[in-house]
């Protein structure tokens, strides 16, 4: 008894070691920022939080509603004496990524190709890379900081699946007259809010799998903003955009408690395919129109089945293969008409008359007729043409 109790103590010890290792893997493998990278040295341990006010107090529930779930930050240093701070933000897929980098991109800055997105003003680069979000800051730049920074990018790890696709509906923004750096990506009502939407969450219905994204464009009577709602089918767009336009001919719409709805101004609206597209700010008719014309729902048909030939669909393949066996068979039928014919010579040579032309097989019919028979048979011939 005493044996068998050590052994399971052994066997508990072993158990448990090998699950520390395995924690120790799987948390490694989940990391975000590698302890070095582009001749960058981590300082320190990497810290790392899934409270989202510790990434940003001010902005805790943005980030919630962009699907944050955890943050990592370190310092990093080299050996010519420069520094570096990283920041980065994971969320449940590119969208949550992608929208947040659109709310922390300022105007003044300067777009980057830094993983998928980046953008750069002064010391400071933001960009993202699918669900992770990286906020980095120099103490001193240098003609290798960008070079660096994509080395960094392409060691994030990526999201499976479909959460690595960044969102479509930034792509429908018309680029004439847009503002640089003035898009925002939506999710909820919270960021709907801080992105000044013309229209209130309300219209909007986040609840029916809305997303948004704003654009500010110039026109004649200064800035507009151009403002794409995305719903999961036509039908509910068009319902929505029923519910907009009942709003904006609504003189004083107001909620059920008396409050004012919104006060919509001069606003232009259409629906295209599920997408609806609201105009809103300093516009002319024609400018609305023109705004609103230049964006149109395209459908993306995804085939479930193989667009490519394969061997044996592919018609040239098929005729090749046809001239290839007609050519077999005339080879076989050669190689087999020379070898019959050789076989037989071969045989009457070596054993003449004893298996081909042997004379009981060669003998036919005769009448053996002498001369009188045969004018007899004349004879009967013509008696029977006369008869």
């Amino acid at each position: 008894m005493h044996i068998r109790m050590k052994s399971l103590t052994v066997i508990w010890a072993l158990a448990a070691v090998t699950y520390a290792f395995a924690g120790e893997g799987a948390r490694a493998t989940n990391s975000m920022l590698p302890k070095q990278f582009g001749g960058w040295q981590a300082a320190g341990t990497i810290q790392a939080s899934k409270d989202p006010l510790v990434a940003d107090p001010v902005n805790t529930a943005l980030l919630k509603e962009f699907g944050f779930t955890d943050l990592e930050s370190a310092s990093y240093t080299r050996d010519d004496g420069r520094k570096l701070t990283l920041k980065a933000a994971r969320f449940g897929d590119a969208s949550g990524a992608y929208g947040a980098f659109t709310y922390y991109k300022m105007p003044q800055m300067n777009a980057e190709t830094i993983g998928d997105q980046g953008a750069s003003l002064n010391e400071r680069v933001l960009f993202y890379r699918g669900n992770i979000l990286v906020d980095a800051v120099f103490n001193k730049l240098s003609t290798m900081s960008a070079a660096e920074l994509r080395e960094l990018a392409a060691s994030l790890p990526r999201p499976a699946g479909a959460d690595g696709n960044p969102p479509a509906l930034p792509a429908y923004l018309p680029q004439p007259g847009y503002v640089k750096n003035s898009a925002k990506y939506v999710l909820g009502p919270v960021g709907l809010g801080k992105a000044g939407a013309p229209l209130p969450a309300s219209l909007v219905d986040f609840n029916a799998g809305a997303e948004v994204v704003l654009g500010t464009y110039r026109s004649s009577g200064g800035d507009a903003t151009l403002m794409l709602i995305s719903y999961p089918t036509p039908q509910i767009a068009a319902e929505r955009l029923r519910r907009i336009d009942a709003a904006h001919q609504s003189t004083a719409p107001t909620q059920p408690g008396g409050t004012p709805l919104l006060d919509l101004g001069p606003v232009f609206a259409k629906r295209t395919g599920p997408i609806v597209v609201v105009a809103s700010g300093p516009l002319s008719q024609s400018e609305a129109r023109a705004l609103l014309g230049s964006v149109n729902y395209e459908a993306d048909v995804t085939w479930n089945e193989n667009t490519h030939f394969t061997r044996r669909d592919n018609l040239a393949n098929l005729l090749f293969n046809v001239i290839i066996l007609c050519g077999i068979l005339i080879a076989f039928s050669a190689v087999a008409g020379v070898a019959f014919g050789g076989i037989r010579l071969m045989v009457k040579r070596f054993f003449p008359d004893k298996i081909f032309d042997r004379p009981e097989d060669m003998e036919f019919i005769s009448l053996h007729l002498s001369e009188g028979d045969t004018r007899a048979q004349n004879k009967v011939s013509s008696s029977i043409e006369n008869a």
